[in-house]
C-alpha cells in the first residue's frame, strides 16, 4: 500500500499499527474509452482490504482523490463489492472512507451500473454487519446515497463536503448564501452526519464506536467492567434537564457516545456501557450545557417530528443488533406549532412503531414529567418496556394536574381548582398511582439509577420474545 496518498494515511490512522492487508491492489480500470486507457489508474483509485480496530477485525475501503479525483467507476465498485463479500461472510463491520467527484463520465451506463450494485451490497449488510462512513472530501450524487445507506456517518468539519444536489445547483441559493454541503449544515439541519470534527477527531471516534458495537447481528457487545457497579450517582437529580450529562454519569466509566448530537437536540441518542454491555440510550433534553456547564440552549420538554424520527432510526438500529434500550423519560406532550404539525403525528407514529416492535430488553426510567400520549410513545410499559422505573418525585399522568382539574371543575372557583389540583396529583398524576396500578415496577433514588438498572437488564439478558409472522411492518 502506497504510504504517501491521503486515502492510505487514513488506514494507517484508523487501524491498530501495522493491522491492515491490502486486497486487490493490482485492480486498475478496464474502460478505455476518451483516453481512459493513456491514464494511469492505481488501484483504481480505491484501496481496499481489512485490519483490526482493538483487536476487532473490520473491513476498510478508502477512496484516494489522487486518482481520477476518486470517481466511482466499473472496477472501483467491484473491489468495495468485494469487501463487503468478505464482510458478510466473516460477520465484521464495513469503514467507508470516502473522498471523490462521484461517478466516473467515462465509463458511464458501467459506473452507473456499478453505482446500483454497491447500493444493493449495502442493502443486503443493513442489520447484519455495522456499517461506518468517514466523508474526508467530496461525496456528492449518487455517492450521498450511499453514505445516507450506512449506519453512522462521520464528517470531516472543514473539508467535507456531502450533497446530493451541488449548493449552486439549488434554486434562489449559492454556496455563499448557504452552504448545503458543508458538515455544519448536514450535522445541524439535515441531521445526515452523526459526528463532525477534525480528521483525527473523527477516525478516533469511529475507532471508539467500532468498539461499542457488536461486530455483527448474532453477536453481542460485551468487554470487562472495571466500574463498580453499585455506584452512586450523586447529583443525578440535577440532570433532568440535559440527559446526555445523566447517562454519561450513569455509564461505566462515565463514557457516554453521543450520535447526532446537533440534530433534533431536543432527544439525545447514543451508546453506553452498564457492567461492560453495549445499551443505547434515548432521552428527552429540556436543555443542553456547554463545555463549562452552562446551560447552552432549552427546549419545551416535548416530542418535536425530527426528535421522534432520530430516536425511532436509532431504536431500530439496536433493535437490529440486539442492543438493550434504555430510555429516560422526561416529556410532557408534542411540539405545538404550524411546522410541526404537518410532521408530528407520522413522526410520533414512527416513534411508538419502533419501541413497540423492538423485541431486546427494554428499560424506562421516567426521570421527569410523564404525561398524555406522549408519554405512551416513549416507550411506556403499555407499547412494551420489559420494566419501568420512576423516580419519587416523577409525574405520571393524563395531563397537568392544574389542567385537569379546570377541566373537571370548570367554574367551581379558584379554592376547589386548587384542592382538586392537589387531589388530582395525588391520586392520578405520581410515581405512587401508577406503581399501585402496575404501570411503574420499581420507584428508586435517582443516586441508585446505575445500580438498579444494571440490575433491570442483567435479568433481561437472556429475553426471548416472538412477532407475528410477517415480511415486514408498514410503518
Amino acid at each position: 500500500m502506497s504510504t504517501t496518498s491521503k486515502a492510505s494515511q487514513r488506514i494507517e490512522a484508523l487501524l491498530d499499527d501495522n493491522s491492515f492487508v491490502e486486497i486487490g491492489a493490482l485492480v486498475t480500470a478496464r474502460a478505455t474509452d476518451f483516453n481512459l486507457k493513456q491514464t494511469e489508474t492505481p488501484s483504481d483509485g480505491v484501496i481496499t482490504g481489512y485490519g483490526v480496530i482493538d483487536g476487532n477485525p473490520v473491513y476498510v475501503y478508502s477512496q484516494d482523490a489522487s486518482v481520477l479525483n476518486g470517481t466511482v467507476g466499473e472496477m472501483h465498485a467491484k473491489k468495495i463489492e468485494n469487501i463487503y463479500d468478505l464482510a458478510m461472510k466473516t460477520g465484521a463491520p464495513v469503514i467507508g472512507l470516502l473522498d471523490s467527484a462521484g461517478l466516473r463520465l467515462q465509463e458511464a451506463t458501467d459506473a452507473l451500473n456499478a453505482f446500483g450494485r454497491l447500493y444493493r451490497k449495502q442493502t443486503l449488510a443493513s442489520g447484519v454487519i455495522p456499517q461506518i462512513t468517514g466523508v474526508f472530501g467530496n461525496c456528492g450524487g449518487g455517492l450521498a446515497i450511499l453514505s445516507a445507506m450506512s449506519d453512522f456517518t462521520f464528517m470531516e468539519e472543514k473539508n467535507g463536503r456531502l450533497f446530493v444536489n451541488s449548493p449552486n445547483a439549488l434554486a434562489g441559493n449559492t454556496i455563499a448564501k448557504c452552504d448545503t454541503s458543508a458538515a455544519d449544515f448536514q450535522s445541524k439541519k439535515a441531521g445526515n452526519a452523526d459526528v463532525v470534527g477534525a480528521e483525527a477527531d473523527i477516525l478516533a471516534q469511529i475507532r471508539q464506536l467500532v468498539s461499542m458495537l457488536p461486530a455483527n447481528n448474532t453477536e453481542d457487545a460485551l468487554t470487562d467492567c472495571t466500574d463498580d457497579l453499585n455506584r452512586v450517582c450523586e447529583g443525578l437529580e440535577n440532570c433532568v434537564g440535559d440527559t446526555s450529562v445523566a447517562l454519561s454519569m450513569i455509564a461505566d466509566d462515565n463514557l457516554f457516545f453521543e450520535v447526532k448530537k446537533d440534530y433534533a437536540s431536543d432527544m439525545a441518542v447514543g451508546f453506553l456501557k452498564l457492567d461492560g454491555v453495549t445499551v443505547g440510550a434515548v432521552a428527552n433534553c429540556s436543555e443542553r450545557l456547554d463545555g463549562e456547564g452552562n446551560v447552552a440552549e432549552k427546549f419545551e420538554a416535548v416530542l418535536s417530528p425530527a426528535g421522534c424520527e432520530k430516536a425511532a432510526d436509532f431504536v431500530n438500529f439496536c433493535d437490529a443488533f440486539n442492543i438493550p434500550v434504555l430510555t429516560l423519560t422526561n416529556v410532557t406532550g408534542f411540539k405545538a406549532c404550524e411546522c410541526s404539525e404537518k410532521r408530528i403525528a407520522k413522526a410520533a407514529a414512527k416513534l411508538t412503531y419502533a419501541f413497540a416492535d423492538a423485541t431486546v430488553p427494554k428499560v424506562n426510567v421516567v426521570i421527569g414529567k410523564a404525561y398524555g400520549s406522549a408519554y405512551v410513545a416513549m416507550n411506556s410499559k403499555a407499547t412494551g418496556a420489559d420494566l419501568t422505573i420512576a423516580w419519587p418525585d416523577a409525574q405520571i399522568g393524563c395531563m397537568e394536574p392544574g389542567l385537569a382539574a379546570k377541566i373537571m371543575y370548570e367554574g367551581q372557583g379558584a379554592e376547589t381548582i386548587r384542592e382538586k389540583t392537589d387531589e388530582y396529583a395525588s391520586l392520578q398524576a405520581s410515581a405512587g398511582s401508577a406503581a399501585r396500578r402496575g404501570y411503574v415496577d420499581q420507584i428508586v433514588e435517582p443516586k441508585d439509577t446505575r445500580r438498579y438498572v444494571i440490575g433491570a437488564f442483567e435479568m433481561l439478558f437472556m429475553k426471548s420474545e416472538e412477532r407475528p409472522s410477517r415480511k415486514h411492518g408498514t410503518v
